[in-house]
Order: structure tokens, then sequence, then C-alpha cells
């Protein structure tokens, strides 16, 4: 693995051999990257086998069998990326709370936080704690070396403090928007906590680079629920610090959320090198929205993988020519694989992706 310069990803030159780094760069490639989002996961078969003994957690616990079920998606598909096999929520256990994932209704937090005594209560000096993630990243930056990119990632503020405070999964967000208006400022409970979150979140990352990690991908899955005022006044700042963070580490950050298409322009603003697109708006307007300077990352729906393989192919096709041959698009998902999805499908896209070219 090619040692990082330590610069900022904007302005430093960097590892840029492979394919998929290129194109986080808006650098020329031969052909678009591709890769998916939950790339490992139940749709394979060789995952399930790894499930029929081990919980979720266990795997990411496990540096062997985190490494294994990352490497084997990434050489059976045939993508340009493989991302570290990890949950977003492991973070919270060093932090001081507790989770668990219970049948049929998904991450669960025990003692969700709810007040400004439980904001305090909060560690941020137990990062270390991940380095079971970062053994896992090196097992994988060993494997692949200069062929893959290998993608590290975490949480945001906003969509980690969400779960954190709604106590798993929500729809409408009630107890963490009540928090966030009722304390508003950093000297207050909502500030507190999210600068607890990039706090760890932070040194989280380092491990990830310091392993071998060459992108860091950053989830804002929740941030979708958010007015676009509300996320410039209450989010937008503690998520550029953490980007910012990251890329002083000499690595590019890809940011992602779902359901954006009226917060594209600011989520730019926080300098992330790529921003990740969901399947809402055509990509062209969506790259419109985020900037031509920028790189993107998208954005086919991922219930597409379900169609006959005639009308999957239309829809890469139009990705790809509204993407322009433009340098620095990234050929993904709007969000992840799904249960069920054919194995087969997802194959064939890589090799349609990676034989398109933007004559045809």
């Amino acid at each position: 693995m090619e040692i990082k310069t330590g610069e900022p990803a904007a302005g430093g030159e960097i590892f840029a051999g492979s394919r998929f780094m290129r194109a986080c760069l808006r650098k020329p490639v031969d052909r678009t990257p591709v890769w998916f989002l939950r790339q490992a996961g139940r749709y394979m078969q060789e995952y399930r086998d790894v499930r029929k003994h081990h919980s979720l957690v266990e795997i990411c616990k496990q540096p062997e069998l985190a490494a294994e079920v990352t490497i084997t998606a990434a050489e059976k598909l045939g993508v340009d990326a493989a991302i570290i096999f990890a949950d977003l929520l492991l973070p919270l256990e060093p932090m001081g709370l507790d989770f668990e994932f219970q049948a049929g209704e998904g991450p669960v937090v025990h003692r969700p936080v709810r007040t400004a005594e439980d904001v305090w209560a909060l560690r941020t000096d137990r990062a270390a704690d991940l380095e079971y993630v970062a053994r896992a990243i090196q097992k994988v930056a060993a494997h692949f070396r200069d062929r893959l990119g290998v993608i590290g990632f975490c949480g945001a503020p906003y969509t980690l403090a969400s779960y954190m405070i709604e106590g798993g999964s929500s729809r409408n967000y009630i107890h963490t928007k009540q928090m966030m208006y009722r304390d508003p400022t950093a000297t207050t409970a909502w500030g507190s906590l999210l600068d607890k979150l990039v706090a760890v979140l932070t040194e989280y990352c380092r491990l990830q680079v310091q392993a071998g990690a060459d992108v860091i991908q950053i989830f804002d899955s929740w941030v979708g629920s958010l007015a676009l005022s509300d996320y410039r006044q209450y989010v937008f700042e503690p998520t550029k610090r953490l980007i910012r963070a990251v890329q002083q580490m000499g690595v590019p950050v890809i940011y992602f959320g779902v359901e954006t298409a009226g917060l594209l322009e600011t989520m730019a603003a926080t300098g992330a090198d790529v921003i990740g697109l969901d399947w809402r708006q055509p990509l062209d307007e969506g790259w419109r929205a985020v900037g031509h300077g920028r790189a993107v990352q998208g954005n086919l729906d991922p219930i597409t993988l379900f169609a006959p393989v005639e009308i999957l192919e239309q829809r890469v096709r139009e990705i790809l020519h509204a993407a322009h041959g433009r340098a620095g698009h990234i050929f993904n998902l709007g969000h992840g694989i799904v249960p069920g999805t054919p194995v087969e499908h997802v194959q064939a896209v890589v090799k349609m992706v990676h034989e398109f070219r933007i004559d045809q």
C-alpha cells in the first residue's frame, strides 16, 4: 500500500494508482469505477453461511471474519473498491452506550440519550477500543494492495446522534429534533453531543486511515429528515469539522445521505471530495447541484437490481450517459443492496459499467 502524504485530499498528491481513487480526485480513468453500498450482505450466500455461526456484531469485532466477508464480496463482484464490513453504531459502545440488533426491529439503544446529563456522561477517551476495525482494514489492504481502493467509514454526527437519542431507527425523529431545537448552541446538550461525536469519530477514522483505508465514507443516512434551514443551523458546522479533520489525514472523503436532493448544495459546501447521490433525481441534476468541481457517487435505485436484465442495462446506461464521461463519477447505488437481490444482476451491472463507452 502506497503511503499517504498527510496533506488534505483537495490539495495534496496522494495515492492515485487505482481507478477508484483517481475518480475520487476527479482525475481521468480508463473506465468508470464501480462498487456497491452494502456489497457484503444477506443477498450473498457466502455471507449467509458466515451468519449461520456469528451475529453481525461478532463479525465486526473479529478482524479475520470482517476481512473475509469484505474480500469475498469485492472479489465475487469484480468491483473497484472494497468497503470494510462494520456497522455505523460501533462507536456508541466506547462512548458508554450499549446496543443490540433485535429481530425485525434493527438496532436498539437501551438507554437513549435524552437529557443534558446523559450527554455529559458520554465518554470521548475510548476510541482506541475500536481498533478491531483497524485490524480488519489492515488485512483487507494487505490482500488487495494497490489493486482496489479500500474504503473505511463512519456515521455522520447527525445520524449517530439520532440513533442515540431515538434509541433506534425512527420515522419522525421527534426526540432528536426536540433536543436540537431546545439546545441549539455549542454550549448546550445538542452542541455538546455533536462535539463529542466529532471527537470520537475523528479518532475512529484516524485508526482506519493508519491501518490502510484509502478513503473514508461518512454516512449521513438520516440527514434527509432535516429541512435545509435546520441542516444549516444545527448540523452543517460539526459535519464540516469532521470532514476537514479526516481530509487532514491525507485521504478523500465521500459524504453520503438519503433523500437529500434539497440539501446537496449545502452538503457540498462541507468540502467533501465526493458527494453520494441517491436515486430520486437524475445524476446530472444532482451533479449540477453539487457543482462540477466535486466528484459524485451513484445513483442506481437498488430495487432496479430485481428488474429484467434489459431494463437494468437501460437504467445503467442512463446514469452513465448523464455523467457525460466527466472525470469524477463513481458508479454505485443510491442506497444499499437489499436482501434477496440476485447476485448475478449485481455482477452484470459491474460488467455493464466496465464495458460502457460514452459513444455507445
